[in-house]
């Protein structure tokens, strides 16, 4: 195969830390190749490198045998680099066709624009209505802009960044589609993601990055998960467990939860109620977008409503703010990473006592204990294996799955007796993400009530006791995990609520609707 990208003992160092340490590998000319890693491998770091986001210290790059340097990502795009990155970079108040020419250098004008889209997606399988405004798109549909937009610029090699992350089943399997006809059509594609399976299904070779290093390639089909998983950490990866346990008292009991302030684009909360008793993981699913912040919203405070909607041990709590219910039990961890979870600009010892300082007595007499709130943070950054230099790092210079692995460990250390956690494996990798899910089932074991929000339906099926589905802001009544096939999860996320989830036959509607583009 005729080499594309060829990547030369690339390196780059930050203070403290080596994020790429002489690394090398290939691309070839239509060719879906998997970059794989631990958080904190240095993978965003190589390909921000590919892309002119960032300079290299040394190395050489070379496209289509040609010298490359990138100063910028305009620089890389007029060369045929386009990347779809993992947190979108769209605005919701926009049209699908505004947001896609504010990310080219001359776009036509916007009936032009209108139709190439029109003609693109639908072309690839992924279609799109040029006059909708962003924030009326679910998840999948936004992530049809970002690959639309690059589509546009007739990239030779695209850099997708955990491109499934927000996705449905039925979504992965259009993208893969487009996927391969791109590969097809002579498109190279470097792929990042954490999900081993999809990896070895998908991508012709991988090159795999451990502590900055290129430790070892291979073609990922002759691979299984387990081994690809092992080259990643050097280790053999460990299955999360739990020993069997009965339920004990409700800790929650929420009914008639109806929100009322709700966002431009958010999702209003229709009539939800359930209960968690202590030592139980509730899962909840549900596609972006179906109303899961709301929901975390309403339970940590930050939207209060008629105090009877929610009650902890008894108590009616929903009127009570979020450090209220802090201080009695209720600690939550939200999705959104940088600017919700955590303060970009704040070092570690500083987001420690953001949310802990009451529970861990991080205050004395309206004065910060700034020795006690560094011992808390390098407990949690020990206890959870967090990558970083040390306690004064600033949260934004963490990998997202570093630092969702510091949000997830600074709850769990406060002892909570209710836990609700969004999104809580997003983005991180099998080692970390196994860790996290270990954690979760340890805290339950030990009597803690956990609600665990997610995309991630094999996380879901793996860590819940009982699962109940989000979609259009309502509830389904929680089910039995054990028993439940993806089929029947699929009708319960579909809206089918008060059916029968044993008849499956709905989830082929469903199914069928989505590869229809109506999702």
């Amino acid at each position: 195969m005729t080499e594309l990208l060829s990547v030369q003992g690339l390196t780059k160092a930050y203070p403290g830390v080596v994020a790429n340490d002489d690394v090398s590998f290939d691309i070839a000319e239509g060719e879906i190749h998997a970059l794989l890693g631990e958080n904190g491998a240095g993978k965003s770091t190589l390909v921000k490198m590919i892309y002119g986001l960032v300079k290299p210290d040394s190395g050489t790059m070379r496209l289509r045998g040609q010298a490359f340097a990138p100063p910028e990502p305009r620089a890389a795009r007029a060369n045929g680099v386009a990347m779809v990155f993992q947190h979108f970079s769209l605005f919701e108040a926009l049209t699908v066709a505004e947001n896609v020419g504010l990310g080219m250098e001359n776009p036509p004008a916007l009936s032009q624009l209108s139709r190439e889209i029109r003609e693109v997606s639908h072309a690839y399988g992924l279609p799109l209505d040029p006059r909708r405004l962003v924030g009326e798109l679910s998840a999948g549909e936004r992530q049809r802009v970002e690959i639309v937009r690059c589509l546009l610029q007739d990239p030779k090699l695209l850099i997708m960044d955990e491109p499934t992350s927000v996705l449905t089943p039925q979504e992965v399997e259009i993208l893969f589609a487009t996927l391969n006809k791109l590969k097809a059509e002579g498109t190279s594609i470097l792929y990042i993601s954490h999900k081993l399976e999809e990896i070895r299904a998908l991508c012709d070779g991988a090159t795999i990055l451990r502590r900055g290093k290129h430790v070892a390639s291979c073609d990922p089909r002759e691979k299984s998960a387990a081994e690809l998983a092992e080259l990643m950490v050097g280790e053999a990866l460990q299955v999360p467990d739990r020993a069997p346990s009965e339920p004990g008292e409700v800790i929650l009991q929420v009914a008639g939860l109806t929100s009322t302030n709700v966002a431009t684009f958010g999702t209003k909360l229709q009539n939800i109620g359930f209960e968690v008793r202590a030592g139980e993981i509730l899962g909840i699913g549900g596609v972006a977008g179906n109303g899961q912040d709301e929901l975390l919203s309403a339970l940590s405070g930050e939207t209060m409503g008629s105090p009877e909607t929610v009650r902890f041990r008894g108590k009616t709590v929903g009127h009570l703010p979020p450090n209220a219910r802090r201080r009695l039990g209720m600690l939550t961890a939200p999705e959104e990473r940088l600017g919700h979870a955590a303060a970009p600009d704040m070092s570690l010892t500083e987001n420690g006592i953001l949310s802990g300082w009451q529970r861990q007595e991080l205050t004395s007499a309206g004065f910060l204990k700034w020795g006690a709130a560094k011992r808390f943070a390098e407990q949690i950054i020990t206890a959870f294996d967090v990558r970083t230099p040390g306690a004064h790092v600033a949260a934004r210079a963490l990998s997202g799955g570093n630092l969702q692995k510091f949000v997830i460990g600074r709850e769990i250390l406060q002892r909570p007796e209710l836990l609700v956690v969004n999104q809580p494996t997003w983005g991180v990798d099998a080692s970390a993400a196994a860790a996290i899910r270990q954690a979760l089932l340890d805290l339950a074991s030990n009597g803690t009530a956990v609600i665990v929000i997610s995309q991630d339906l094999d996380e879901l099926r793996e860590v819940s006791d009982r699962f109940a589905a989000l979609n259009a802001g309502h509830l389904s009544a929680p089910k039995p995990t054990r028993g439940l096939s993806m089929e029947q999860i699929g009708l319960m996320l579909g809206g089918a609520h008060d059916m029968d989830v044993a008849d499956t036959g709905g989830a082929h509607h469903i199914k069928e609707a989505y590869e229809e583009g109506h999702p």
